[in-house]
């Protein structure tokens, strides 16, 4: 017995002491797994980005999406290398290196999650894309000849070979970690490390998959609808008008304070903000815009294209300075102005849709949120629908609060750097409209003249040229002929006398445009005709048509309203300016010659013109081009033509007797 107990102590240690040799044994092969499949992890992430992403960006293939394929690879390649270069130099450290294999995850921690969750977000969306690029048989072909021709030891026969690489790394490192911490006694120095650096890597999963999540829910109720009315009224039901019910209710119950409105300090100070950047964005779109508009306008006037027969001077200077302008320098301020504020200008507006979309649908879950708060308070529990529409509102909340602070930082910078751009580009025009000014008016014979001196021969320039003005204006009126009265029929005489003898003449007016009378009481008067006025207004008052006897009919014209007369005109006035005084005297001016037309004539021809019997007409040359005096060339209304020489019939130009109608 003695000798069989002195052996059962030394059979126990064997056990012990294999144990232990197996369990070390089996943790170093983990580390080696961990270190190796990093180093195999980040050779295949090399290829990807370095050289297949590479070779297909080299085919410019216009339908490939690479940055929707590939996302932020780049970023995580480089992690990657830089975590490889940690876990390799681990291996000098022997007995400490458990220890600095935990600590490396620690480290790296926060800078995995935050590259490792954008590609996992987008990681859906790339497959969509491949799959749809199988079904494009050339794009398809490129897909696979770059493959075999780049990596074709991989067996690849599809991009997701490649996509699905990340993926499958980060969620493999809380496994390896756990398969080391299998192999580690709980008495071992490193194990608390190691525990602790395992649940590092599981939240640091837990959040990409909470991350992802929000993104989906984001990109959910981010999609522009662009519907019909038709299509809103399909979509209505029961459901979806009861929900909106329930939502304007617990809104209107807000307002007046029935129910109480859930505070969020945090929040409501960053959708402040955001309103903000957005309405200063949409206030400076329409003020681009707007500014746009006024420069088209301004380019459309080219007084450079005109020829002002004008060999030199000021006038050619501006010429050639307008010309400069519209040539060369506002063409290129337009397209440096689109180029460099429009379009980021455009863009940035195009950003902000996505986040008004989430937060108006955040104010529509919170609704929903607190009705069933409220009902989960007085039932106790919740069905499942209202359980994920809660767990909705959460998302969008938390996706907000996370994302609105950094949107906010980079689109107030991004404003900040167009309205700069928008600055520098005022500046740069301002620059070189003055240059192009100061090359013609160093031209100029007062450029060097001090400018008091310059502003004394200004004054007496424009002084001198209102002289000349005036007496242009004088010489104007001592030239001008008179108009040639011509004597009133018998009728239209008696007509005249009459109204003169009933009104007097200072109440004579003559008809300056025809006038069509439209409503009950009203005249119908032509042109040249003499009327009295009675009153300038109407039996009801309205001065908008003034009562006229036209010789015989009182009656108010609607349209002798014309605002400082302009369709009557004194007849006296006009017989005033008819006659000359005789001790004005006039000098002899060449003046057309009255005819009247003692026949009709239809013109048959485009050079010849109609006529009608007892017409007034010009006469501008009595005979043709060829000097017959056959025709005559005559103007009848503003329109030019011959008519028979013949047909017209001098009027004798004399004195006329009593009222007469001037033409």
């Amino acid at each position: 017995v003695p000798v069989h107990g002195a052996e059962l102590p030394s059979r126990k240690s064997c056990c012990v002491c294999s144990r232990w040799n197996l369990m070390e044994h089996s943790q170093r092969l983990a580390v080696e797994e961990l270190i190796t499949t990093e180093a195999s992890y980040v050779h295949n992430l090399q290829l990807c980005v370095s050289d297949v992403r590479a070779h297909l960006q080299e085919k410019q293939l216009p339908d490939l999406d690479l940055e929707g394929l590939f996302s932020n690879t780049d970023d995580i390649l480089q992690v990657s290398r830089r975590f490889l270069e940690g876990l390799e130099a681990t291996a000098n450290q022997e007995s400490e290196q458990l220890l600095c294999i935990s600590a490396l995850f620690q480290e790296f921690k926060e800078e995995m999650e935050t590259v490792y969750k954008i590609y996992c977000a987008s990681y859906e969306h790339a497959l969509l894309l491949v799959e749809s690029y199988r079904k494009d048989p050339r794009l398809q072909e490129e897909i696979l000849e770059t493959l075999k021709t780049i990596v074709p030891h991989t067996g690849a026969s599809d991009l997701s070979f490649f996509l699905v690489i990340p993926v499958q790394r980060i969620t493999r490192y809380p496994l390896l970690l756990q398969k080391i911490l299998e192999n580690t006694p709980a008495s071992a120095s490193a194990y608390l490390a190691l525990r602790s650096a395992l649940s590092a890597m599981a939240e640091v999963n837990t959040n990409i998959n909470e991350y992802k999540r929000r993104k989906e829910v984001a990109t959910k109720y981010n999609k522009t609808e662009h519907l019909t009315l038709r299509d809103r009224f399909a979509r209505l039901n029961t459901h979806s008008i009861a929900k909106k019910t329930t939502r304007l209710s617990r809104l209107f119950m807000h307002e007046t304070g029935i129910a109480s409105k859930t505070e969020d300090k945090e929040y409501d100070d960053l959708e402040e903000k955001f309103q903000c950047v957005a309405s200063s964005v949409t206030a400076l779109k329409e003020n681009v815009v707007s500014y746009l508009k006024h420069l088209e306008v301004f380019l459309l006037s080219t007084p450079h294209k005109h020829e002002l027969q004008i060999d030199e001077g000021t006038a050619q200077q501006y010429r050639r300075f307008a010309e400069c302008l519209h040539r060369s320098v506002l063409p290129e301020f337009r397209r440096r102005l689109d180029r460099l504020v429009c379009q980021p200008l455009c863009s940035l507006s195009d950003m902000l849709v996505g986040p008004q979309q989430l937060v108006k649908k955040r104010l529509d879950k919170l609704l929903d949120y607190e009705e069933i708060q409220e009902r989960k308070s007085e039932m106790g529990s919740v069905t499942y629908d209202e359980e994920a529409a809660m767990n909705t509102y959460l998302a969008i909340n938390a996706l907000l609060m996370a994302e609105l602070p950094r949107f906010n930082q980079v689109a107030l910078q991004l404003l900040g750097q167009i309205l700069c751009s928008l600055t520098v580009l005022q500046q740069d025009l301002a620059t070189q409209v003055l240059q192009e000014a100061e090359k013609e008016l160093e031209q100029m014979p007062h450029s060097h003249m001090p400018l008091p001196s310059f502003w004394k021969m200004m004054e007496d320039t424009l002084q001198q040229s209102g002289a000349q003005l005036r007496t242009f204006c004088q010489k104007f009126e001592t030239v001008m002929p008179s108009p040639v009265s011509q004597p009133l029929n018998p009728a239209e005489e008696r007509k005249v006398l009459s109204l003169v003898s009933r009104h007097g003449p200072d109440k004579l007016y003559q008809v300056t445009s025809n006038i069509s009378g439209n409503k009950d009481l009203d005249l119908t008067l032509q042109r040249g005709q003499i009327v009295a006025l009675l009153q300038s207004a109407d039996t009801k008052g309205n001065t908008s048509r003034w009562l006229v006897d036209a010789g015989g009919t009182v009656r108010a014209s609607g349209r002798l309203c014309l605002p400082q007369h302009e369709a009557l005109e004194c007849e006296t006035e006009r017989r005033r300016h008819s006659y000359a005084l005789p001790e004005a005297p006039k000098p002899q001016v060449s003046t057309f010659t009255p005819v009247v037309a003692g026949f009709s004539f239809a013109a048959r021809s485009p050079q010849e013109v109609s006529i009608q019997a007892g017409q007034p007409v010009l006469l501008l040359e009595p005979h043709d081009k060829k000097g017959s005096k056959e025709w005559s060339l005559v103007d009848v209304n503003g329109q030019k033509g011959y008519v028979p020489s013949s047909y017209l019939v001098t009027v004798p130009v004399q004195e006329p007797l009593g009222w007469s109608l001037p033409v």
